[in-house]
Protein backbone atom coordinates (compact mmCIF):
# COMPACT_ATOMS: atom_id res chain seq x y z
CA UNK A 1 0.00 0.00 0.00
CA UNK A 2 1.52 3.40 -1.24
CA UNK A 3 0.27 6.61 0.71
CA UNK A 4 0.97 10.45 -0.33
CA UNK A 5 4.30 11.23 2.15
CA UNK A 6 4.25 15.16 0.25
CA UNK A 7 2.55 17.91 -2.39
CA UNK A 8 4.76 19.66 -3.99
CA UNK A 9 3.21 22.03 -6.23
CA UNK A 10 6.29 23.19 -8.56
CA UNK A 11 4.52 25.62 -10.92
CA UNK A 12 5.77 28.99 -10.41
CA UNK A 13 3.82 30.33 -14.02
CA UNK A 14 7.06 30.28 -15.69
CA UNK A 15 5.56 28.06 -18.15
CA UNK A 16 2.39 27.99 -19.56
CA UNK A 17 -0.05 25.56 -20.03
CA UNK A 18 -1.17 24.29 -23.33
CA UNK A 19 -4.97 24.69 -23.99
CA UNK A 20 -6.62 22.35 -22.36
CA UNK A 21 -4.22 21.19 -20.19
CA UNK A 22 -4.26 20.88 -16.38
CA UNK A 23 -2.28 22.24 -13.35
CA UNK A 24 0.10 19.15 -12.13
CA UNK A 25 1.74 18.53 -8.96
CA UNK A 26 4.71 16.03 -8.18
CA UNK A 27 3.36 13.80 -5.17
CA UNK A 28 6.20 11.81 -3.38
CA UNK A 29 4.40 8.43 -1.98
CA UNK A 30 5.99 5.86 0.83
CA UNK A 31 4.95 2.32 0.76
CA UNK A 32 5.11 0.00 4.22
CA UNK A 33 8.61 -0.58 3.80
CA UNK A 34 9.58 2.82 3.29
CA UNK A 35 10.30 3.07 -0.38
CA UNK A 36 9.28 6.17 -2.20
CA UNK A 37 8.50 7.00 -5.22
CA UNK A 38 7.35 10.81 -7.31
CA UNK A 39 4.26 10.62 -9.77
CA UNK A 40 2.51 13.71 -10.72
CA UNK A 41 -1.20 13.91 -10.88
CA UNK A 42 -3.31 16.86 -11.67
CA UNK A 43 -4.20 19.11 -9.30
CA UNK A 44 -8.23 18.77 -9.72
CA UNK A 45 -7.69 14.99 -9.60
CA UNK A 46 -6.24 15.19 -5.89
CA UNK A 47 -9.01 17.62 -4.51
CA UNK A 48 -11.93 15.61 -6.47
CA UNK A 49 -10.36 12.28 -5.28
CA UNK A 50 -10.01 14.12 -1.54
CA UNK A 51 -6.42 13.03 -2.09
CA UNK A 52 -4.11 14.87 0.90
CA UNK A 53 -0.49 14.30 2.69
CA UNK A 54 -1.80 11.13 4.72
CA UNK A 55 -4.06 9.66 2.06
CA UNK A 56 -3.48 5.96 0.67
CA UNK A 57 -2.92 5.95 -3.14
CA UNK A 58 -5.65 4.92 -5.27
CA UNK A 59 -3.63 4.05 -8.00
CA UNK A 60 0.04 2.57 -9.26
Amino acid sequence: MWKIKQIFDGDYGCEELQPGQKPKVSVTLVDDAGNEKIVSAEDDWLLENGLDVGSEWPIL
